[in-house]
């Protein structure tokens, strides 16, 4: 009998979180109820939106290792996905903290995990259009690259307005709120990460001090 439980829990979850995926297609095409009934009508999950930050690392990894040398001029020995991976939760992380901190002062609504989880979503057609820009790559030429840079401008250029929509439904804010916050989140994120560079440089300094104090201690003891 408790296996039987066990394995109806299982597919009730499956079955959420496929639902929770499928229902980023509504966002992408109707933002403004998609995003509101994601978050208030509890449409989307944080387990959605961790594949789909999953899915927007390994398309970045693909699209610099896959995509024809004339349109990513990266080299696949090169690169580290580490690195990629990195390159893209650490905006993440400090996006979702900064805009929370900083709505919070500004009567957004949006709590933490909401703000993560809708930037998620909002990459949706980042995934969509750069997956299928890697195989057109490798049928169009040159010549032909104003198709290339169309679409994957189109993609960076929707996922921006899905983030404005998306800040306007979670907080309850016009879009000139929605675009001010924005913007003091983006230096706000600068801020931070020049704080993060300053603090990291001291500590570097202080271990490589200690570090030589012990090594001078240790020549003059013996």
């Amino acid at each position: 009998m408790q296996m039987f439980q066990t394995d109806s829990i299982d597919k009730s979850k499956l079955t959420h979180l496929g639902d929770t995926l499928k229902y980023a297609f509504y966002v992408i095409f109707h933002p403004l109820d998609g995003f509101w009934d994601l978050t208030h009508e509890k449409r989307g999950s944080i387990a959605a939106a961790n594949v789909i930050t999953a899915a927007l690392i390994l398309v970045e990894i693909l699209r610099l290792t896959l995509t024809d040398f004339q349109f990513v001029k990266t080299h696949g020995e090169d690169l580290n996905i580490v690195v990629i991976a990195f390159r893209i939760l650490l905006p993440m992380l400090l996006w979702t903290v900064v805009n929370w901190g900083l709505t919070t002062l500004l009567d957004g609504k949006g709590r933490l995990l909401d703000i993560y989880m809708a930037t998620a979503y909002a990459f949706t057609p980042y995934i969509l259009i750069n997956a299928v820009m890697i195989a057109v790559s490798h049928v169009i030429t040159l010549q032909e690259d104003a198709i290339y840079i169309f679409f994957t401008g189109l993609a960076m250029v929707w996922c921006v307005f899905l983030v404005l929509a998306a800040m306007m439904e979670i907080h309850d804010y016009s879009l000139t709120k929605a675009i001010g916050s924005t913007l003091l989140s983006i230096v706000g994120m600068g801020v931070m990460l020049f704080i993060f560079l300053i603090f990291f440089g001291l500590i570097t300094d202080a271990v490589a001090f200690f570090i030589a104090i012990y090594k001078e201690l240790i020549f003059r003891g013996n």
